[in-house]
């Protein structure tokens, strides 16, 4: 499959820049490349890019600077190119607002698999109506819900239809999120797993589930999934949390089924 859009490559090393440049391009994407973090975000903001990979070890900025500033302007999917013994410093990456990571040595193949992965995950798919639900290209239907513990599908005064969960509004078509009046703005990778809990109602989505999901493995159910990649699924719902003002210990969106994966929490009484 190839890949359509904008990237931008941020990387210092000439020969892993040439390298990650040719395979995008040669994919179909129109790239841009930046030798440093500052003028990688440059280019970020310049190009407004729908994809962009990020070394983390950069001689100016870090990457962990880089993300934080480009989230403050943009929503292009992120991906950090790391060593392996990085670890720590991969899941700070995430938890400021990356969305996946590829560790080196890496085969061009990996990265260009992993960018396609994200370019083709749905922006707009079906919305709710009626009883019925919706379901994403990548996950496929949850068990039958209940109307007890089904999020429910509305129509917000002036506003498309979604899902709507103890004052947690989901726009699917618009991609906006909202507790209650007050818009929260989400990564994209942040949206679309809070989406997926939101479809799945009270029906646990595992943590090796959500990851395989991310990587376009679902129905591969014997694919190996790193303890980084789950660890990452485990930072991005942290991150959701503390987006929303939820809480792990009293959660009224997010629940954390222990030693399993994640669900929605109960419905309140208001609700």
């Amino acid at each position: 499959m190839g890949a359509s859009g904008v990237a931008v490559v941020i990387e210092d090393d000439d020969d892993i820049r040439e390298v990650v440049h040719a395979v995008l391009e040669a994919s179909g994407l129109e790239v841009y490349a930046a030798g440093n973090g500052v003028d990688g975000v440059d280019a970020v903001r310049l190009h407004n890019p729908d994809v962009i990979t990020l070394d983390l070890g950069l001689p100016d900025i870090d990457g962990i600077e880089v993300t934080r500033r480009v989230r403050e302007f943009s929503d292009a999917y992120i991906i950090m190119l790391t060593a392996r013994a990085r670890e720590v410093d991969t899941l700070q990456g995430l938890a400021v607002g990356a969305d996946d990571f590829v560790t080196k040595p890496f085969r061009p193949r990996e990265l260009l698999a992993r960018v396609e992965t994200l370019l083709r995950r749905p922006r707009g798919s079906k919305l709710l109506s009626g009883s019925g639900g919706s379901t994403t290209a990548e996950l496929p239907p949850a068990p039958a819900l209940n109307a007890s513990t089904a999020p429910t599908p509305v129509l917000p005064a002036g506003e498309p239809s979604g899902l709507e969960h103890n004052g947690l509004f989901l726009d699917v078509a618009t991609r906006t999120t909202r507790v209650g009046t007050e818009e929260v703005q989400l990564t994209r990778t942040e949206f679309d797993l809070l989406q997926a809990l939101m479809e799945a109602g009270r029906v646990v989505r595992s943590t090796t589930g959500l990851a395989r999901w991310l990587h376009a493995k679902e129905y591969e159910t014997g694919g190996y999934v790193s303890e980084s990649e789950e660890r990452a699924i485990q930072v991005h719902i942290a991150n959701l949390r503390r987006k929303l003002g939820d809480s792990a210990q009293s959660p009224r969106w997010v629940e954390t089924v222990r030693g399993v994966g994640y669900r929605l929490a109960a419905k309140t009484s208001e609700n």
